[in-house]
């Protein structure tokens, strides 16, 4: 008895499909690549443009005018200062609200975000009201001043109610960046330190640190970023005294109220360019933190 087999043509392997989860996946791409371009990338490109227009020397001559220097001068100091300053403070503040149980910890982490709501032109107009010489502070700090040197103590309407107000608007980035870091740190590591007999200092550098830094960096530059073209809430406080308190961005709307479009452009093009090389920077040593605490936790 004989059996007769069919052969059995070999089926070619199923590939299983990546299904996308978001539908007309394309469309959606194209839409948001040309609704980046059109909003950000066609302005960036028309500013440089209309620098390029003027040639080199009278760009020079522009960036180098005694005016527009120190305002740029002024602008790039404070924002460092008051990225200096947040990056003590706020990660204090991030430390407190992420380790310690207290009362009315809920209504100050809630009042972390408050520059983020309040408009900016309220900020400056409260923080002018408060610092003036006349005002609820402004008057503790100029009698103090005169008890201490003969002299008042200033703060609106000079570079420190820049530095104030900087300070105030771009808080919360440092606090938000580095507090969920902090939450999903473990408490053992700082116990395990404290048991093999570390103290506090030497707690926070060697475990606690290396494990933030690259939040801080991260907040860091979003800080400096803020900080470099905030005019809302600086424009009230500052003054606006060429030569002492007036700062970039009040140079730009000058030159674009005198007509000066060219002017205008070339000034925010170089001071972008300043806050771009910074951030590139601070975003590669981040890069370089973040790989070199991925190897040692391989």
């Amino acid at each position: 008895m004989t059996i007769h087999t069919t052969p059995t043509t070999p089926t070619a392997p199923v590939r299983n499909k990546q299904r996308r989860i978001m539908p007309f996946f394309g469309l959606s791409l194209g839409v948001s690549v040309f609704a980046l371009s059109l909003l950000v990338v066609l302005p960036f490109v028309m500013m440089i443009l209309t620098t390029l227009g003027m040639g080199f020397g009278e760009i020079v001559s522009t960036i180098k005018e005694p005016q527009v220097f120190y305002a740029i001068k002024l602008s790039l100091s404070m924002a460092i200062f008051a990225t200096l300053t947040n990056l003590v403070f706020g990660t204090l503040i991030a430390w407190v609200l992420v380790r310690y149980d207290f009362w009315g910890k809920s209504f100050i982490n809630a009042l972390v975000d408050l520059p983020f709501a309040l408009p900016t032109a309220v900020t400056g107009i409260s923080l002018a009201t408060l610092y003036a010489p006349t005002g609820l502070f402004g008057q503790v700090f100029t009698k103090f001043g005169v008890a201490l040197t003969g002299e008042p103590i200033r703060i609106a309407f000079t570079p420190i109610g820049i530095w104030l107000a900087l300070v105030v608007v771009s808080f919360p980035f440092i606090v938000r960046a580095v507090q969920p870091v902090l939450a999903e740190l473990s408490v053992e590591f700082e116990e395990a330190s404290a048991v093999m007999g570390a103290s506090r200092l030497t707690t926070f550098v060697k475990v606690i640190l290396p494990e933030i830094a690259p939040a801080m960096l991260i907040g860091s530059g979003m800080m400096f970023a803020r900080a470099t073209g905030e005019y809302g809430s600086v424009i009230f406080i500052a003054g606006n005294i060429p030569m002492q308190s007036e700062i970039l961005p009040l140079i730009i709307v000058s030159k674009l109220e005198q007509f000066d479009v060219a002017g205008a452009s070339c000034v925010a093009l170089f001071m972008l360019l300043v806050s771009l090389v910074v951030l590139f920077a601070i975003n590669f040593a981040q890069w370089k933190l973040s790989s070199r605490l991925g190897a040692k936790t391989n």
